[in-house]
């Protein structure tokens, strides 16, 4: 295989496993990259199926013993399952949303201005949250209610827009609805889990026929790459809440939307329109 074709997956890996759990949007990254590597057409997106099932998969590991408990205590414990239906509700609005409007959003919204302006917004919002001052009501993820892991099922529903970010906008919004920082962080990663799961299988089927033996290396290499580099950005990020706010990924996004408005405005690269 092309050795050409193997570092852009290498490269593509890396974007997509430090930015999906941050709160900066793989997709937005992985839209901007994609073009920018001239690897964005219809084989860049069965590329793309494979290392986000990659990234879902470090999160398992991560959170292996806990996902092992929930389900051994599914059939005796009253808080595994209510862990469970909290995950089946905040995981319903974006599923029926996604499959209602997937298609127009991709037909519209995924192109480098729209990304852009996702992540000037996102980043002015997250600013506007942490700055609210808003009293913690919840401290651990095994206090939530169905109603609290509705909500941020719907904040969920923002990340539909490219740019905006998955993890941000629920970690986000979890804050904005009485979470604790270190709290919303968590369920968003457990979130994460079933959603992009079901994103994955539902993009394989749509892109199964265009799978190829021959395209093995490059899936592997962007899957290890992937997988590692989210394991090392899910603890970072871990870390990170136990003692930071998120006012730096605002700066980041605000930052890089406007340096890629400006790149547009003035020619100094060729975004493609969609």
């Amino acid at each position: 295989m092309d050795l050409l074709i193997l570092l852009k997956a290498l490269i593509l890996g890396v974007v997509e496993g430090l930015t999906e759990f941050l709160p900066i949007s793989s997709t937005g990254h992985l839209i901007l990259a994609g073009q920018l590597l001239n690897f964005n057409d219809e084989k860049g997106k069965v590329f793309e199926v494979v290392i986000q099932l990659a990234a879902i998969l470090a999160v398992c590991w991560e959170y292996r013993a806990k996902i092992g408990d929930v389900i051994g205590g599914l059939g005796t414990r009253p808080d595994a399952r209510r862990f469970t239906l909290n995950l089946m509700v905040a995981f319903m609005p974006a599923a029926v949303i996604g499959l209602l409007f997937a298609k127009m959003i991709k037909a519209y919204l995924f192109n480098a201005v729209s990304v852009a302006i996702a992540f000037i917004v996102g980043g002015l919002i997250i600013m506007w949250v942490e700055r609210r001052h808003k009293p913690v009501l919840i401290n651990q993820v095994e206090s939530m209610t169905w109603k609290d892991a509705v909500k941020v099922g719907f904040a969920q529903c923002l990340a539909l827009i490219p740019g905006t970010s998955r993890s941000g906008a629920t970690i986000i919004g979890g804050m904005l609805f009485g979470l604790s920082r270190k709290t919303a962080t968590e369920f968003s990663f457990f979130l994460a889990i079933p959603t992009m799961f079901a994103a994955t299988a539902h993009e394989f089927l749509k892109y199964r026929q265009l799978f190829s033996a021959h395209d093995i290396p490059m899936l592997a290499v962007g899957s290890v790459v992937s997988f590692i580099s989210a394991f090392i950005a899910v603890r970072a990020l871990l870390r990170f809440v136990a003692s930071h706010n998120f006012m730096a990924f605002a700066w980041y996004r605000i930052i890089f939307g406007v340096i890629v408005l400006l790149t547009y405005y003035f020619g100094w690269i060729h975004w493609a329109a969609d």
